[in-house]
């Protein structure tokens, strides 16, 4: 497979754009300020008369030109890259996900690009002016380790890089481009978007994670993008522990015209959960989104509940729940392989959302997670907004983590 960062660059792109924009205006300006004497000493003081002469030309002659001339016409083209719009057609077209790969590129980028600059910093002093050797490779693989990549790929990408270049000058694009195909062809299978098109009704989602990793806002979010597509859904508050996680969801639920099924603090939640589903399917419901609370996973006591809850549900449908969604925060590291492990084992955890991947140093860590596990991957988070929960993208993940730009 070819990635993006692989194609033939462009590199006219870049000179269209000064020759259609700050040349004619250079020109412009130019031949009026030669004949005068000095044009540093115009706009000061002495000459005052002069000034309005110049001005009302200038002022007069960029008007009709943006108005008449083409020029306006590629004005427009660099606008589409800061993506305000691009974002919300993302959002509606879920299964146009080709068409917007600039734009997902561009997101992700932005999102990673505190985890993505640790690691370029890290390659560029590393490989200036260097050949790649014993040395240099060592240091790249303690790079990888520290940027939460994993030891077995940063151990494996040592092996490759080093096959065809060992004792040879190298670049640090060379280095990035390399490490991002690396990453892009582990990550690629594990690329599945969240799918409720096949199954049985209603569809049981259950999300679960530590506290703080941002279950209920996920469990929100993937509700609004759920209504946009006309889908019925119902949210249930299996966080019984905590009050805020209540609210947090009745807020979501008025937020997304959503309804939400909850109980007082301390109630059972598998018994919330028997009682949801026989709701859901009175009422045709196509999906049910069900919060749970939030489980250290050297707990056992309280995964001997999470447990609970799946038994509960399976007595009613032996197939659900259809999903069991774990949402990893960015910002834990390496402690996001224990979680996994566990809620593997106590709930059959079945894909994986990342969050806070904006504000992390740390985002690799899905790398090392999705390489152990080889769990499917349905979204991250690299933001706060609803748009910011992106549909996973093997290939613009990989490019914004090695620090590459399209």
């Amino acid at each position: 497979m070819r990635w993006f960062w692989q194609k033939k660059k462009k590199p006219e792109d870049k000179g269209e754009e000064t020759p259609a924009i700050e040349t004619p205006v250079e020109n412009a300006v130019a031949p009026k300020d030669e004949p005068t004497a000095e044009p540093k000493i115009e706009p000061e003081i002495e000459e005052a008369p002069t000034l309005p002469e110049p001005e009302d030309k200038p002022v007069i002659e960029p008007e009709p030109e943006p108005q008449l001339s083409p020029e306006p016409e590629p004005e427009p083209e660099p606008e589409p890259e800061p993506e305000p719009e691009p974002v919300a057609v993302k959002e509606e077209n879920a299964a146009g996900e080709t068409q917007d790969k600039p734009n997902i590129f561009a997101r992700f980028s932005s999102g990673l690009k505190r985890s993505s600059s640790r690691l370029g910093e890290g390659v560029t002093s590393i490989f200036t002016k260097r050949k790649l050797d014993a040395e240099t490779l060592e240091e790249l693989e303690d790079l990888l380790i520290s940027s939460d990549l994993g030891t077995a790929l940063a151990l494996r990408f040592g092996e490759a890089l080093s096959k065809d270049r060992f004792d040879k000058d190298i670049d640090e694009r060379e280095v990035r481009e390399a490490l991002a195909s690396l990453i892009a062809d582990d990550l690629h299978p594990l690329q599945k978007k969240l799918d409720f098109s096949a199954g049985p009704t209603p569809q049981v989602v259950l999300f679960v994670g530590v506290n703080g990793s941002g279950k209920t806002t996920t469990l929100g979010k993937i509700a609004a993008k759920l209504n946009q597509q006309g889908k019925k859904v119902l949210m249930v508050a299996g966080d019984t522990f905590r009050a805020a996680a209540i609210e947090q969801l009745k807020v979501w639920g008025e937020r997304t015209q959503t309804p939400v099924i909850a109980r007082e603090i301390g109630a059972d939640a598998a018994g919330l959960a028997f009682d949801a589903l026989a709701r859901a399917k009175k009422e045709g419901v196509d999906i049910i989104l069900m919060d749970t609370a939030g489980r250290l996973q050297n707990k056992t006591e309280l995964m001997e509940e999470l447990r609970k809850i799946v038994r509960v549900i399976k007595k009613q449908d032996e197939s659900a729940p259809h999903h069991v969604i774990l949402v990893l925060d960015a910002t834990v590291g390496q402690n996001a392989l224990s979680q996994a492990e566990a809620f593997l084992e106590a709930a059959g955890v079945t894909g994986l959302v990342m969050t806070k991947l904006d504000g992390t140093a740390r985002g690799g860590v899905l790398v090392a997670v999705s390489d152990r596990f080889h769990l499917p991957i349905h979204y991250i988070g690299i933001g706060e907004g609803i748009e910011d929960l992106q549909n996973f993208d093997a290939e613009s993940f990989a490019g914004a983590i090695a620090g590459l730009t399209e």
